[in-house]
């Protein structure tokens, strides 16, 4: 009676009652024939993804575990100028699912071609990620999120000297894991809410500059004691740990940064609710 009462209701406010569905398993790829380039674009609206390097022989790989109720499979490849999508996407469906978590647990893993130089850019929604770049011939990486908690991490250093990293994050929590591997000259990190990691060890080619910028939540530094940093703010944060640095008006240098071999500029442009340091080896 009471399910009959909530059905009821729920169709009287506009809102359909969808019945359980199991969920569906989606796999594709694609052998390597000669391609040099890839520029990838992944969407995935909700779950867990992992993005990682795959075999020299194929050129992507997808596995997918999705909602046909709410979502259906993206694959897409372009020969003539090596344009790629992958992922899932709303198919506009709305309502309630009745389904056990399990069921509702969408899942998707990626794997790219080491081989090739890969252009990526990544747009997450609700999203549990996990993008193992190292080791990837990565030129550029973009990351758009909302509600996401993302890792992105280089256990190895990246195979070329990549250009821009930008990241655009909502209320998220973010990582990014050993950023000097990937090599990036340019890295631009912007959310609005929550925390976000920056392990800062890594190779780092010269000239690398980060730049923060966060309307409201927490930055925790993880700087190894061999690299110099150079930190420069509009508005210097008074609960930034200052202590050890040297600081010239509105620039702090690291300790030891005269003599350190590798150098990092760190812009913060935000007034962010406060910033921690851990010293690494």
């Amino acid at each position: 009676m009471k399910a009959a009462l909530l059905a009821l209701a729920l169709t009287v406010a506009g809102v359909p009652l969808l019945a359980a569905q199991e969920m569906r398993d989606y796999a594709v790829s694609r052998q390597r024939h000669g391609e040099g380039r890839v520029a990838a674009h992944l969407a995935f609206a909700a779950g867990t993804i992992s993005v990682s390097a795959g075999s020299p022989d194929v050129l992507y790989a997808m596995q997918l575990r999705y909602d046909p109720e709410r979502f259906t499979p993206v694959s897409r490849f372009d020969a003539g100028d090596g344009s790629l999508a992958l992922g899932i996407e709303n198919t506009g469906k709305s309502g309630l699912r009745v389904a056990s978590r399990t069921q509702l647990t969408q899942t998707a893993t990626v794997l790219l071609n080491p081989a090739v130089l890969v252009s990526l850019a990544a747009n997450l929604g609700a999203a549990n990620a996990r993008l193992e770049l190292g080791g990837l011939r990565l030129s550029d990486f973009r990351l758009e999120s909302g509600a996401t908690r993302a890792t992105v991490s280089f256990s190895q250093p990246n195979r070329i000297r990549c250009s821009t990293m930008t990241i655009e994050a909502g209320a998220a929590e973010l990582t990014l894991d050993r950023l000097g591997n990937s090599r990036c000259a340019a890295v631009s990190i912007s959310g609005g809410m929550g925390q976000t990691t920056l392990d800062l060890r890594g190779i780092w080619g010269q000239p690398s500059t980060v730049s923060v910028r966060m309307t409201v939540g927490t930055l925790l530094l993880r700087i190894p004691r061999s690299l110099g940093v150079r930190v420069r703010s509009e508005r210097f944060l008074s609960s930034f740990p200052s202590e050890g640095w040297t600081r010239n008006g509105d620039i702090l240098l690291s300790p030891g940064y005269a003599s350190a071999r590798r150098h990092v500029d760190l812009n913060l442009e935000t007034a962010l609710g406060g910033v921690r340091v851990e010293w690494v080896r």
